[in-house]
């Protein structure tokens, strides 16, 4: 098991809180974003600046029992495809049986946004985001860890 990070938008708190929870657990924590950012981790991998270039190389590095952090949903997607646990920097958990909903949302807002319609960013993070997202990623990683049989 590793933790795979996608660390061009992952906030720094929930960066940290991956670092953490790696080394008490004794877990790799791997992290991919292009060249604009400047990461530290167990392993980061560095990408160019093109389009879905992390996501592409992070879900290449992803396999079955690994913890994938991110926000995007169609990473997330793919993610769980490949047998990954994984969940938002917020400490939300994306299930195969809810991520085909959150998908066509994504696309419905997109759709709405190239009409010239606004939506919402996303919220200031909180204190309590932090507290859950370091809540949900150990539980996924014992989780993780019962599955495989350590």
């Amino acid at each position: 098991m590793k933790i795979l990070v996608d660390a061009d938008a992952c906030p720094k708190a929930a960066l940290e809180i991956c670092l953490s929870l790696g080394q008490k657990y004794a877990v790799p924590v791997w992290t991919v974003a292009n060249i604009n950012h400047n990461i530290v981790s167990d392993h980061h991998v560095v990408v160019d600046g093109g389009p879905q270039e992390a996501d592409m190389r992070l879900i290449n590095l992803a396999a079955a029992q690994d913890v994938v952090v991110t926000q995007d949903w169609g990473l997330a997607a793919l993610a769980l495809g490949k047998q990954a646990a994984c969940l938002g920097p917020t400490g939300r958990e994306y299930c195969a049986d809810t991520i085909e909903f959150l998908l066509e949302e994504r696309e419905a807002k997109s759709k709405f946004r190239r009409g010239g319609g606004r939506t919402k960013g996303p919220k200031k993070r909180t204190a309590e985001d932090d507290s859950n997202f370091a809540l949900s990623l150990e539980r996924i990683m014992l989780r993780q860890k019962n599955a495989n049989g350590q």
